[in-house]
């Protein structure tokens, strides 16, 4: 019989074969499933029929598992756990209190911003669970486009039909340089003053890399990159060894020591932070929970 036809026959009647074979007797399994004897009894002889092999042996109402029987009664109820185990989950994605989201992010967002937003709503829905996905900017919209995620924290907000995505607040942008560098007593800087440091800046593809790129090219000139990196931590340590300058995401904790932050006076080093979803299908409960909680919440430093 090919795997198909064994397949049909098995699933349909697999709670009825384990309850038999868990009771070994087929009145208390008819009285356990609340369906007729007779039932459950021609049920279990098809069962044997498709399968081509006897999986009781029957003394009156009575019956004991064969060797194929107690093979197959160890994958049926592994079969069924895995079944119920899926039921459950597939009702957490519908289910506001206990379901999951799908969340991902920028890297530079996942020190400060993502463990403060994720632990603020657990307090409010303890049920729900998260997935955490970090990537650059290009990949955390692809994913979201096919629902490999359910939200996204990101910039630049995307402006296609199929992507939905909501401001959340403005994150600053200063200059990081060593706190012997002849600009760190100073207030604030100008981006164009930095026109001859080496810059240690962000891997093509990351949402900053375009935004820092960009900033410079207003100021009059071309950066010359000194080492690249996808993690906000990894470019201040950079600094903090006298590598170079950086643009780096302000940080609320203060910059780690040897590394002075300042203001930039020009261009405006600002980029706006976004929770971006498909147009395309309805988000899960969980997720729209979480996200009309972020929506209402902001980011955590953001005067929105």
């Amino acid at each position: 019989m090919d795997d198909e036809r064994v397949m049909a026959a098995l699933v349909p009647r697999l709670r009825w074969f384990v309850a038999v074979g868990r009771a070994e007797h087929v009145t208390q399994a008819a009285d356990e499933l609340g369906v007729p004897q007779s039932t459950l009894s021609r049920g279990i002889a098809r069962l044997e029929a498709e399968i081509g092999t006897p999986l009781f042996a029957r003394s009156g109402r009575a019956v004991r598992l064969t060797r194929e029987g107690r093979g197959l009664l160890r994958h049926a109820e592994r079969a069924l756990a895995e079944l119920a185990t899926g039921a459950r989950e597939l009702a957490g994605e519908v289910d506001g209190v206990t379901g999951r989201v799908t969340l991902a992010f920028l890297p530079t967002l996942g020190t400060e911003v993502v463990p403060r937003l994720i632990g603020e709503f657990r307090a409010t829905a303890p049920g729900i669970r998260f997935e955490l996905r970090q990537a650059p900017h290009h990949t955390l919209l692809d994913w979201v486009r096919e629902d490999a995620a359910d939200l996204a924290l990101t910039s630049p907000l995307p402006a296609e039909t199929g992507l939905a995505a909501d401001p959340l607040g403005e994150e600053e942008l200063r200059l990081a340089v060593p706190a012997d560098h002849p600009l760190a007593a100073r207030p604030g800087v100008a981006l164009r003053e930095i026109a001859g440091e080496r810059l240690i800046g962000f891997l093509p593809g990351n949402g900053l890399r375009a935004a820092v790129d960009r900033w410079c090219r207003e100021s009059g000139f071309t950066p010359r990159p000194a080492f690249e990196s996808a993690d906000s931590a990894t470019v201040r340590g950079f600094v903090g060894a006298g590598l170079g300058v950086a643009l780096v995401p302000v940080s609320h904790h203060g910059p780690p020591p040897g590394v002075v932050e300042l203001r930039v006076t020009a261009p405006r080093t600002v980029r706006t932070i976004g929770l971006v979803r498909s147009r395309e299908r309805e988000p899960s409960t969980p997720a729209r929970t979480f996200a009309d909680f972020v929506r209402d919440r902001g980011l955590p430093w953001s005067p929105w």
